[in-house]
């Protein structure tokens, strides 16, 4: 390796331990955990935690912050990309449990991907907010399949879409205030390329306050403090139905 090369290897190597890898999963939706969480979810010891972390720490991969006797970690920078991006090259699991399988059709079904939805649910909600002009395509094609160029678990470098004559009517009806959404720093409007579905979701200020609402009114819920699987509840189901037509 030359000298000033990237050192991948060093990296990569970091996701060969499936109980780290599994501590960046839990982190995955852009939470902030505390220690003993993501113990609990990979199944270590707080000692066997705590050396993971800090080699996730030093690494970049991480941030911490003190809050009070604790310290809540959280995933840096593009981390959540670059989780998504291997997620997609990677060979499934074999499934040796019944909670193993329910739990991996559960991340395809609904998740969050960082904080807005991804999976199936986060694919067809976008597909609805198009088939009812809250958004319309600008690139002249008619759906959210994957366009040339895209690359798999990222966002997208170019945004085929905008919103659309009937934004202020479809949103305020699911509860997500445009104008709050707007005057947020970040980008408005921003997709991704869903891995389990190869097909455009939500993200951005948007994607994240959509998220936030439906979290917030009881209609969407997190499956495990630590999982980022999520589910409709029987009203967030009948309110999506009902106003955008999606009934997975």
């Amino acid at each position: 390796m030359l000298e000033g090369d990237a050192d991948i290897a060093r990296t990569a190597a970091l996701f060969a331990d499936r109980a780290r890898v599994r501590v960046l999963l839990a982190l995955a939706d852009g939470r902030s955990l505390a220690a003993s969480v993501l113990a609990a979810e990979a199944g270590l010891s707080a000692q066997g935690v705590s050396a993971h972390l800090a080699k996730l720490l030093d690494a970049g991969l991480l941030t911490a912050e003190r809050s009070g006797r604790h310290r809540f970690y959280r995933l840096a920078g593009p981390a959540p990309e670059l989780l998504e991006t291997l997620a997609r090259f990677s060979p499934a699991r074999p499934v040796r449990s019944l909670r193993e399988g329910t739990r991996a059709q559960a991340l395809r079904s609904a998740r969050t991907c960082y904080d807005h939805i991804a999976g199936q649910l986060g694919v067809a909600v976008t597909a609805a907010l198009l088939e009812r002009e809250a958004l319309v395509t600008v690139d002249g094609r008619p759906d959210t399949k994957r366009r040339e160029g895209d690359r798999i678990s990222a966002q997208l470098k170019e945004h085929p879409y905008a919103l659309g004559p009937a934004a202020e009517t479809v949103f305020g009806a699911l509860g997500v205030d445009l104008a709050a959404a707007s005057a947020s720093r970040r980008p408005l409007l921003r997709f991704c390329l869903d891995w389990s579905e190869q097909r455009h979701h939500l993200a951005g200020a948007l994607g994240a306050e959509l998220t936030g609402r439906l979290l917030d009114a009881g209609w969407l819920r997190r499956r495990a403090e630590a999982h980022r699987a999520v589910r409709l509840t029987p009203e967030g189901a009948v309110a999506l139905r009902d106003v955008l037509g999606v009934t997975i």
